[in-house]
């Protein structure tokens, strides 16, 4: 079984991107999904500075295209897989909508910094895709590495399982990798959770999730640290979020759990879109 679709890698070619990309492939091998690497390019301050011309501006193009084309031939060479590359002078948020559209991407792949007081503020390039996009984003950090992806840890609050516009494609996914699931709510009882499953489980698109079920009923203000604790106790090896959109105002006084997940984590995040 396969996605039939492609997933999208985005680097910059720093370290923590790159080890995105590679992460990406593992993913991409381990479900039969072909790779689009994609760079949004941008002029070198020194370059910026020195009002470049437009031949300059397209020698420096054509090298980073280059660059990104030997990155895919050595990654296809490596994981034997379909790669393909994209690098344009964009924005890229704009050109990375555009490229979703344009393949029918179902997963971006980015790399995700260490934490800073500064992005749990304002955010970074990683979270502005996660709060932007529509198609499920899987942020990686440094150290992660694409091994045995075996446990997945779904963590959600004030969301009913079933009205999650992706978890159809997540359940592909995880039957894919043959991984087990645990939903883990930090504000639902344990009665509650089961009608869900039951709820899911009766949908005929969905009868295919063959993934196991494990509930436990969190009551807690400290909603991040319980989500943390829940990783080291069941040995996640990647966690699942559904963000939440808020107006202008909440937005100025709430910061994402999302987000905050997103850049404290040693294992991936995937954020699923519910809008």
């Amino acid at each position: 079984m396969t996605l039939y679709h492609a997933i999208i890698a985005a680097t910059n070619f720093s370290d923590t991107a790159n080890n995105a990309v590679t992460y990406a492939a593992g993913f991409a091998k381990a479900t039969g999904t072909k790779l689009i690497l994609f760079h949004s390019f941008s002029l070198s301050i020194h370059s910026a500075n020195s009002r470049i011309s437009s031949e300059g501006m397209q020698q420096e193009l054509d090298q980073t295209s280059l660059r990104l084309e030997r990155l895919g031939t050595e990654i296809a060479t490596l994981f034997e897989i379909e790669v393909e590359c994209f690098c344009n002078y964009s924005f890229l948020e704009d050109q990375l909508h555009n490229l979703i559209e344009d393949t029918n991407a179902q997963l971006v792949v980015m790399g995700m910094a260490d934490r800073s007081l500064e992005q749990d503020l304002m955010g970074n390039a990683t979270t502005a895709i996660i709060k932007n996009t529509n198609i499920p984003v899987l942020a990686v950090p440094a150290n992660a590495r694409f091994l045995n992806l075996k446990k997945i840890l779904f963590a959600f609050d004030n969301e009913s399982l079933s009205s999650i516009e992706k978890l159809s494609w997540f359940a592909s996914i995880a039957e894919l990798l043959k991984a087990e699931v645990e939903f883990f709510s930090v504000n639902e009882k344990v009665e509650e959770l089961l009608l869900e499953q039951e709820k899911i489980n009766s949908q005929e698109e969905q009868s295919y999730m063959e993934v196991k079920f494990v509930y436990k009923n969190i009551r807690s203000g400290a909603v991040i640290n319980e989500i943390k604790k829940e990783i080291k106790n069941y040995n996640a090896d990647i966690l699942v979020m559904v963000p939440q959109k808020y107006g202008f105002w909440d937005s100025i006084v709430h910061i994402s759990k999302t987000r905050i997940m997103a850049s404290g984590l040693d294992i991936p995040l995937l954020s699923l879109p519910n809008f």
